[in-house]
């Protein structure tokens, strides 16, 4: 980024400091929570980034969530029958994890060929 670019966009976030814009965001003085970012493959950062701030989420990334969100409930469960039905549902989406990024990561040697 230019010097110029740079301090445009400095004194941009300065104003809206100053006039409060930021006050309300979601998770003010939280830490970054970047485990959905670094488990991304670092190809599809920046791509699945954008679709997200744009509140569109690739398939791979709900699976994901959704595996998860599993891990969590196996964590509570005081039902081993139950906890064994989640395990096997985690199981079965990471398998599809695991084949949509291979597929997405053939796709992409592709490309480069």
């Amino acid at each position: 980024m230019s010097s110029a670019w740079r301090l445009i966009a400095e004194d941009r976030i300065n104003e809206a400091t100053q006039n409060g814009e930021f006050d309300e965001l979601p998770g003010k003085g939280q830490p970054l929570d970047l485990t959905e970012y670094f488990n991304t493959p670092a190809e599809d950062r920046v791509a699945f980034s954008i679709l997200k701030n744009a509140g569109v989420i690739p398939p791979e990334m709900e699976l994901l969530r959704e595996v998860e969100a599993l891990e969590r409930r196996v964590e509570r469960c005081s039902d081993a029958s139950q906890a064994a039905q989640l395990r096997e549902l985690i199981r079965s989406k990471r398998v599809k994890l695991s084949m949509a990024l291979e597929r997405r990561s053939n796709v992409a040697r592709r490309q480069d060929v």
